[in-house]
């Protein structure tokens, strides 16, 4: 194994790793902190759930490449793991749409915000954007699908994507190519407008509050989400809009990184740096295992 395989494989292993325990580490804090039972951080449970089946989705199969430097994937896997990560991706679009209303609600109409967002409320926001980015997903998916490969079937990148198994095809493309720049309205576009619409009305409020230390409180509780966004959509455009006439195979791969890898593997620590209640669930976690190893030391 060349030496740059070798430190690809390590850094990718370590980041697969700590995308995995920082984002089980939150679902277990959130599931079990009764002071992060709140629509804010059920959204954000849903968020790493979705990472880690992003990362999983990815991850594995890119380190089988990267040690074996060519390896092979079935037709049919192929297909499943592109659906998967199209789905994922769509839900974490959504996703963090739901979660931009919830920060509009909590700042704009924080009188009507428990009113409103309500338990039953959140899950149903949570299985609609999965049930639309499921069906959404299965589009591109049956296009795909249905195009014929007749050359020889190698993908020179790190996962099942969409420009490389289109490349692939020797069948007209215009169909699925045309099918995703019209999903691009209502899985990219459309909920990219409603959460700066949403930021729109949230600094206008912050602005009239009249308090500096009432302004910057304000801010914090959307500062973690709206870093997110900008990574998350940052990654996203980068990868599919900026045209890739001039660069070399490297740099898509390293792109695609970012986004597949990348995005899950910062958001924990996104949202545990910049989370005071985070924090302190964290600071009771070690105060309740400290206790507990010596309740049980001195048994």
């Amino acid at each position: 194994m060349a030496v740059y395989n070798l430190l690809l494989f390590s850094l990718v292993l370590i980041i697969y790793m700590v995308t995995i325990c920082g984002n089980c580490l939150i679902i277990m804090l959130v599931y079990y902190s009764k002071t992060l039972h709140s629509p804010m951080y059920f959204f954000l449970s849903q968020l790493s759930i979705s990472d880690i089946m992003l990362t999983t989705d990815i991850a594995p199969n890119m380190l089988n490449i990267v040690l074996h430097e060519r390896t092979s994937i079935s037709f049919s896997g192929c297909i499943t793991q592109f659906y998967v990560f199209g789905s994922v991706e769509t839900f974490e679009c959504y996703l963090l749409t739901v979660m931009s209303y919830d920060r509009y609600l909590a700042i704009c109409s924080p009188l009507h915000y428990t009113s409103i967002m309500k338990q039953t409320l959140c899950i149903q926001l949570v299985l609609a954007s999965w049930i639309f980015s499921c069906s959404m997903a299965i589009i591109p998916t049956l296009g795909i699908s249905q195009l014929e490969f007749c050359g020889p079937n190698c993908i020179d990148y790190l996962f099942c994507d969409f420009n490389p198994l289109v490349e692939l095809s020797c069948s007209d493309t215009s169909k699925v190519q045309m099918e995703i720049t019209v999903l691009c309205v209502p899985v990219l576009i459309f909920p990219f407008l409603v959460i700066v619409v949403s930021y729109t009305y949230i600094v206008l409020t912050i602005l009239k509050i009249s308090s500096f230390s009432g302004r910057l409180k304000s801010f914090s509780t959307c500062s973690s989400h709206l870093t997110v966004v900008f990574i998350f959509y940052g990654t996203l455009l980068a990868a599919y809009l900026i045209p890739k006439k001039g660069q070399s195979q490297m740099i898509n791969k390293i792109m695609s990184l970012l986004y597949t890898v990348f995005t899950p593997f910062v958001n924990p620590f996104i949202y545990s740096l910049r989370n005071k209640e985070i924090k302190d669930s964290l600071k009771m976690l070690d105060i309740n295992k400290s206790f507990l190893f010596k309740a049980f030391g001195k048994s």
